[in-house]
């Protein structure tokens, strides 16, 4: 494992793959690198042509963490990897980590390009939209010493599980690691903002992002995010949208790494 420095003194882990283009993975809300060995995978299958960094975001894993939280703070994460690269990095969001993406490339980060895998927006009403207090409610378990609470509405107002499927899970090996890091669920639901409530995404958001970027969804995925992922392609000036034959909310990484060796 190595390590950058983040502005605020916050470490950040990652390992880095291969040497060439570099490109940083992020993860979505609860993920990284002990529990999703995809990004890894993604790393190896690419080691001929990029230098692929898989990291754990601030609050997760071999990262540590630094209060209070801002949004800022996670952009100057992907700073710090960026200046380790030493070049303009292409960022490879998964769900809310694309929003991430988005906005580190908007606060003018030295991004080269952003791939961007289903997107967490939703824009008509297929699906409940997140509660308004939804960041608030889940502050408010984590500062109770609930960590299970905020895990279980994440998981149900978020992802939309049955209660009864997240009291499954509450029995399983994932739960505890889940837990763990439940109090950075809250981050996520900071930077994505009102992107899942049911509305038009807002006019300014992500207004600054210059570069090209490429959304992808599964063409077997929830139809609130395919519907999601053209509202975010066509709200952006330079973007390409590309259905992945047989996919979901989650992909195989052979899937990814042949979608970005086509970037070469």
């Amino acid at each position: 494992m190595s390590t950058v420095t983040s502005a605020d003194g916050t470490t950040i882990g990652f390992d880095a793959y291969g040497a060439g283009r570099p490109l940083i993975l992020i993860d979505g809300a609860t993920a990284h690198r002990a529990v999703n060995p995809l990004n890894a995978e993604v790393g190896q299958l690419l080691s001929d042509g990029f230098r692929t960094y898989v990291y754990d975001r601030r609050g997760r894993g071999q990262s540590t963490d630094t209060a209070p939280y801002a949004i800022q703070r996670e952009i100057e994460d992907i700073a710090a990897l960026i200046e380790d690269a030493g070049q303009p990095a292409i960022l490879f969001g998964w769900s809310s980590g694309c929003l991430l993406a988005l906005d580190a490339a908007a606060a003018g980060l030295p991004v080269a390009g952003l791939v961007l895998f289903e997107p967490p927006v939703v824009v008509d009403d297929v699906r409940p939209p997140l509660p308004s207090d939804y960041v608030e409610q889940l502050d408010a378990f984590v500062a109770a010493g609930r960590r299970d609470k905020a895990a279980e509405l994440f998981m149900t107002a978020a992802l939309g599980m049955p209660a009864e499927a997240v009291a499954g899970m509450k029995q399983s090996p994932y739960w505890a690691p889940l837990e763990e890091i439940a109090h950075t669920i809250a981050y996520d639901g900071r930077i994505m903002g009102s992107t899942m409530s049911g509305n038009p995404l807002p006019p300014d958001r992500w207004a600054d992002v210059k570069v090209p970027v490429l959304v992808l969804y599964g063409d077997k995925t929830w139809p609130t995010l395919s519907a999601g992922a053209q509202a975010v392609a066509a709200h952006l000036p330079d973007a390409t949208l590309r259905a992945v034959p047989g996919e979901n909310h989650s992909t195989e990484a052979s899937t990814v790494a042949a979608v970005l060796r086509d970037l070469t």
